[in-house]
């Protein structure tokens, strides 16, 4: 459909306690046209009336940290600290993955994706990203892909890995129709030497790539940075130059106030995920504080092996309650501040800066909620209910560029049975070959 109209929705408000009216949205070519009280006034030949009757009108929310193919070990590791969960039960399993593995993992995280309101996501993995790509290509989904590095291997070969991941990030960028863009992700501190971090942000320079990494996620591996370098990894990343790129910090669980400080450009965004670091036990990131220096907070899932779920709408609401225990302040962080990051704040820090809004101009990338769901009664405080009540089983449909992803629950763009048959079966080998 390149041109048409949902009418009888409600579009959630901008701000908590104000009602919702009943409108339409008009899309054309991918793009929002209106969002307009009423019924819709034309008529015209060509435009597709849909019938949008007890549903809410929501953007799509974007995940801005994930490591799709690490759905194929969901539930493997339970209760052990992150440095036990990635050397004894994690990075074990995944030498044992091929290509079609991380493939099915994909293929299961995307389908979860959809299904429960995620309109694009940020992955970082190290194996199989062609078959990412082109999953992402077909579903429909917007993503930003990235390829995860760590200081292996001779300083030439690191540079070579560099060229290799840029090239095909920036190809992948230019065959997606604006859904993929593409960022080098080292994987952390711990992980990558200093002098391949700084070739990383060279890198980004010279293909005009941004950047990410996990950082201070653990008070153990603040320490141990301090021990080895004389600093926190946070100082050593300022030091380095990693800031002057845009730059995606993830979990930063346990940064200073002088962390914090550095971190506080326009070209950092910190990707903040409340139920990866509660479940591996890292701590909770200082949210207030950073929304204090103007840094720009989005939100993430982190992997199905740390969560163990992709619903965003559990990780917005674990996230809020989180920062409100931590502070013993229920006012430390605000519903609409938490809502921005999981939509518009979101979808700008993967290159979408046209994405998460409901207004004209604005990418066809909404979602469609139950307002009949029992716990979203009465439905009047809507944006509450989105950050503190939905959950992702109350999404019945997506949309991503005006293409239709789910329609009432069911997806269109990708075999379910196949996909969880899939997944089983790959999931049954590596357990087969791992024990």
């Amino acid at each position: 459909m390149k041109h048409f109209v949902i009418e009888h929705v409600y579009p959630i408000p901008n701000a908590r306690g104000v009602q919702a009216v009943k409108s339409h949205i008009e899309v054309k070519d991918g793009k929002i046209v209106q969002v307009e009280p009423g019924d819709y006034p034309e008529r015209e030949n060509g435009v597709d009336i849909l019938d949008g009757r007890g549903k809410w009108l929501s953007p799509g929310l974007y995940n801005t940290h994930g490591h799709t193919p690490m759905t194929m070990m969901r539930g493997v590791s339970d209760d052990v600290v992150l440095q036990e969960w990635l050397n004894n039960h994690v990075w074990p399993r995944e030498r044992l993955f091929s290509n079609e593995t991380a493939e099915a993992g994909t293929g299961l995280a995307l389908a979860e994706m959809i299904r429960t309101g995620t309109t694009g996501f940020l992955d970082m993995y190290h194996m199989g990203m062609q078959n990412t790509y082109e999953l992402v290509k077909s579903s429909g989904i917007k993503s930003m892909i990235s390829k995860g590095m760590m200081s292996i291997g001779t300083p030439e070969e690191q540079s070579e890995k560099l060229a290799a991941a840029a090239r095909d990030l920036n190809e992948w960028e230019q065959d997606s129709s604006g859904r993929i863009t593409g960022m080098l992700f080292p994987h952390a501190p711990y992980t990558c030497t200093p002098k391949f971090l700084e070739k990383t942000v060279d890198a980004g320079h010279q293909y005009d790539l941004p950047l990410g990494i996990h950082l201070e996620e653990t008070a153990k591996e603040v320490a141990d940075y301090r021990r080895d370098y004389g600093m926190t990894p946070a100082k050593k990343l300022k030091e380095i130059g990693f800031y002057t790129r845009p730059a995606m910090l993830t979990h930063v669980v346990h940064a200073t106030d002088e962390d914090l400080d550095d971190m506080s450009v326009p070209e950092v965004t910190i990707s903040y995920n409340p139920m990866s670091n509660a479940k591996l036990g890292s701590g909770i990131a200082r949210i207030p504080e950073m929304l204090k220096r103007g840094l720009r907070i989005t939100i993430g899932t982190d992997s199905a092996v740390s969560n163990n779920n992709l619903d965003m709408f559990e990780e917005l609401r674990l996230g809020a309650l989180m920062q409100k225990v931590a502070f013993q302040d229920p006012s430390s962080i605000e519903t609409e501040a938490v809502w921005k990051m999981a939509t518009e704040n979101g979808a700008a820090s993967m290159g979408f800066s046209d994405s998460g809004k409901l207004e004209p101009g604005a990418a066809a990338d909404f979602i469609l909620i139950d307002s009949e769901s029992f716990a979203l009664q009465p439905y009047d405080n809507i944006l509450s209910h989105l950050v503190y009540a939905a959950s992702g089983r109350d999404v019945t449909d997506s949309f991503v560029n005006g293409r239709q992803l789910m329609k009432d629950g069911e997806l269109l763009t990708l075999d379910e049975e196949k996909i969880n048959a899939e997944a089983n079966r790959h999931y049954r080998k590596l357990n087969e070959a791992y024990l």
